[in-house]
């Protein structure tokens, strides 16, 4: 064996070591240590090997390498220095001991330059500058050494408040590629990940000279508190990087789906109530938000230190106690928060001024000192109480219970918000922590009211400027999912902590009421929407009975569009937008008319086809002709199409010339938020999952089917389809090309369908039970099924062939899909057009689980 496999080998075998005292919890410090050491002594011996110690060389570690810690895969970055030119024979060694090294499986990086050059370079770029700040010799001449080391600290190098300059506008950069409650996040360059604490070590390395985080007490830049927070948070990170090294083995910094079970395993987590994965990440998130305060506090610590008072912060008074310091709140006296009530009091004055965007440096350090110090909830307090009910009625109140969010009081001040903090699901529909996503709630209802917003919420920017008590609707947002990882219903358990809140608040009994019956039922007008069909009257009345009135209707329209929009950036689009307005006014109209005045189906059938029939005559469609088609059709299908719909179809039937071929519609213009997709063809087995399979294959979102024939046999099938991203499908010729292959699909008895595409990488890890339910049905003849299962892909296709071998007839479909899960919504009948009896259930239902769930194991494996 050569000695560059033998030197692979002992790494390997040293990662195993490592590996073993990770796992019996040795403190990570030493593990990054002792891997550094390892990786010292085998590029001297194999410097020393080469014959690289006879040359005017210096072997220098740089970046993370020159710090002496390296995780199990970490880069080596080295910097070989010399004076003047090198020889033949050096470059020669050179090449071969870095070969050596790339053979040995350590991930290199390396640049070779003289002295001259690597200054000229490190004045340039402040990457390089960074790196050399942490240099450290290894072997070669000390002299050279010494020389780029006085240099570098030389004040022509890099200035202290150049040097800051560069790197806050570098971590600025940074952060905003990314946040720090990504699905995935990465671990060391998200916000409040391992190179914020960086940023702050490498800015007081080059202001004080600094070479360890605990020097800044000395220097009394930092409290002994904030140095122990800190060194705790880094050492967390530092086991999560060493975990995640270990899983995929190679140098990773993002907690990828496919890896976090393994990682939080490594870790010693352990399945509870909370998934041992869902414990490890609320872990991580809670760890981020308390680095990304420390770093906010001293990087504005450091300004001050290192720019100086060369701008000076506009001062405006506000009372006794504070003043405004630029966009800064400012408190006037280091013990103002000894009082509980002063620390509430503080973000009723950032309600109150819309020009505080923060809080001051030497504010926030007493106010995280006097928020440690509470021994009890803030709300205990009736001060507090106080001033937290006048932040609930302020029209800017959200803006400061989102600094109370940032800073930490708002769990201060309510026991239950520390619970979600950084409470997080396995899943891919949450793409926020529960706080994170509740925050992100808040500020949606802030939009709401901005002019700028009425284009995207133009009913939602009607109704929340129409609300009795705008309060009550954040308070709604505020404990909407605030028992969310306790067991047992989220809605039902906040709820009753939202009751106990308003009462302990002095609000009067209707207000709690209201708050109370908001958070209860947040999920029942998007579950209506999405997931009912929203055409039934029946469906529309018994929602109507459980939002009781006008009022109720606005408040829970404003928390269900805030809440869609605050679980992740791809869930709101116009086409939810579209069914939540649509239930929103069958909904006002129903409790506008009462219960006296049903719905009148004959009488809604002649309206419709009154006004398509209008509109065709104006185009030149004959009368006779009209009635002659429309003759054909069943009254439901009036029902379940509006009158454009209706002249749409019927004006492209009577002009499809070729009667034995499908015709396939694709609207040009954008129909309640998606695209509509007509079919109307001879009707056939099978045909529901071939336009299924089609779609698919052209990675076509459904989110909407009505399936119906008309009486003599004809398919009459409108479906509502969008793009991966949520749009509409309004490219021409992916709109030609999706039409095309449906009519040749359609055309054949036995048609060759495309394959189904592969899972992706994010749905890997995920394994969701097949789940078929019953539900009782307002419509005569019919069935209603609701199907929960993994979103494979192709599944609308294989639940269609399903419902073929079952005999069961499809008429409608709504089709939701969260994250990894389906929940999807059909009406269904039999062949002889009956409603399914219990052994029909059972028999579709055992089908579907059998099928579905095989999938489900295939795809996972």
């Amino acid at each position: 064996m050569n000695t560059a496999l033998l030197a692979k080998q002992s790494l390997i075998e040293q990662n195993q070591t490592l590996l073993a005292r990770f796992k019996a919890k040795k403190p990570i410090e030493e593990l990054v240590t002792q891997r550094c050491q390892f990786v010292d002594s085998l590029v001297k011996q194999a410097w020393q090997q080469h014959g690289l110690d006879q040359y005017p060389i210096a072997l220098i570690a740089v970046g993370g390498y020159g710090r002496g810690e390296l995780h199990p895969h970490s880069d080596v970055d080295l910097l070989f220095l010399f004076e003047g030119e090198l020889s033949k024979a050096a470059e020669t060694a050179l090449s071969e001991f870095i070969a050596f090294l790339w053979d040995a499986s350590l991930e290199i990086g390396h640049s070779v330059r003289t002295l001259s050059d690597t200054l000229n370079l490190g004045r340039e770029d402040i990457t390089i500058a960074t790196n050399l700040l942490e240099a450290r010799l290894l072997s070669g001449p000390e002299f050279l050494f010494d020389q780029l080391y006085d240099a570098i600290r030389q004040s022509d190098f890099w200035t202290s408040s150049q040097f800051f300059i560069a790197k806050r506008d570098e971590q600025t950069a940074r952060h905003a590629k990314a946040s720090a409650f990504d699905l995935e996040p990465n671990i060391k360059s998200c916000p409040g990940g391992l190179r914020d604490i960086q940023t702050i070590a490498w800015v007081a390395m080059r202001h004080f000279g600094a070479s360890r985080l605990e020097e800044l007490v000395q220097y009394e830049f930092l409290e002994p508190a904030e140095l122990e927070e800190l060194l705790e948070c880094q050492h967390f990170l530092w086991k999560l990087r060493f975990a995640l090294h270990m899983a995929v083995g190679r140098d990773e910094n993002r907690l990828l789906f496919d890896v976090q079970r393994q990682v939080a395993e490594l870790m010693g987590y352990e399945d509870a109530t909370q998934l041992a994965v869902e414990q490890m990440m609320k872990r991580y998130y809670r760890t981020v938000r308390r680095v990304m305060e420390l770093n906010e506090m001293l990087l504005q610590l450091f300004k001050r230190a290192t720019l100086g008072q060369t701008k000076a912060l506009e001062i405006q008074a506000i009372d006794n106690n504070y003043q405004r310091r630029g966009a800064f709140i400012e408190a006037l006296r280091d013990d103002l928060f000894d009082s509980g009530e002063e620390i509430v009091r503080l973000f009723v004055h950032v309600a109150k001024n819309s020009n505080i965007k923060g809080i001051y440096a030497p504010t926030l350090r007493s106010l995280r000192r006097a928020r440690r110090a509470q021994l009890q909830p803030l709300q205990e307090n009736p001060q507090c109480r106080q001033a937290f009910m006048e932040i609930l009625k302020h029209p800017r109140g959200i803006a400061a219970l989102s600094l109370m969010h940032k800073h930490g009081v708002l769990s201060a001040y309510l026991p239950a918000w520390r619970n979600i903090e950084g409470q997080m699901q396995f899943d891919l529909f949450h793409a926020y922590t529960v706080d994170e996503h509740t925050h992100r709630l808040l500020l949606n209802i802030e939009r709401f009211s901005q002019p700028e917003q009425k284009e995207e919420f133009p009913l939602g920017s009607v109704l929340i400027n129409q609300l009795p008590k705008k309060g009550l609707l954040v308070l709604g947002a505020i404990f909407h999912d605030i028992a969310k990882g306790r067991g047992g219903d989220h809605s039902k358990l906040g709820s009753s902590d939202a009751l106990a809140f308003c009462k302990l608040h002095g609000l009067n009994d209707h207000d709690g009421r209201l708050v109370a019956w908001l958070v209860e039922n947040h999920l029942v007008m998007s579950v209506t929407a999405q997931r009912r069909d929203i055409s039934d009257p029946d469906v529309v009345a018994d929602f109507a009975s459980k939002v009781r009135d006008a009022v109720h209707l606005s408040y829970l329209y404003c928390l269900t569009v805030a809440d869609i929009c605050a679980t992740n950036e791809k869930t709101w689009n116009n086409w939810k937008g579209s069914l939540l307005r649509d239930l929103y006014f069958s909904t006002q109209r129903v409790l506008a008319r009462g219960k006296e005045k049903p719905v009148d189906i004959r009488a809604r059938v002649r309206e419709y086809q009154a006004k398509a029939k209008k509109e065709l005559l104006r185009r030149g469609i004959k009368e006779k002709d009209l009635d002659t088609l429309w003759q054909r059709f069943k009254a439901d299908y009036f029902l379940r199409h509006q009158p454009n719909q209706v002249a749409w179809h019927a004006e492209a039937i009577l002009k499809h010339k070729q009667l034995d071929e499908p015709l396939v519609l694709v609207s040009k213009h954008t129909t309640r938020g998606g695209t509509e997709l007509f079919v109307y063809c001879q009707d056939r087995p099978k045909l529901f999952a071939t336009v299924m399979a089609v779609l698919d294959n052209k990675n076509i979102n459904v989110h909407d089917a009505n399936v119906m024939t008309s009486k003599d046999n004809y398919a009459l099938d409108t479906f509502v389809i969008l793009e991966q991203d949520g749009a509409p499908v309004s490219q021409l010729s992916r709109i030609q090309s999706i039409r095309k292959a449906l009519e040749k699909a359609l055309a054949s008895d036995n048609p060759k369908l495309p394959r189904f595409r592969k899972l992706s990488r994010k749905m890997k890890p995920f394994n969701v039970p097949t789940q078929v339910s019953f539900l009782e049905s307002h419509r005569h003849g019919t069935s209603m099924m609701e199907l929960i299962a993994l979103d494979t892909p192709g599944l609308l296709a294989k639940v269609g062939d399903i419902f073929y071998r079952c005999n069961t007839t499809l008429l409608a479909a709504k089709i939701t899909t969260i994250g990894e899960r389906a929940e999807d919504f059909f009406i269904l009948q039999t062949n002889d057009g009956l409603q399914l009896n219990e052994t029909q259930e059972n028999t579709l239902k055992e089908a579907l689980i059998s099928a579905l769930s095989a999938i489900n194991t295939e795809s996972t494996n």
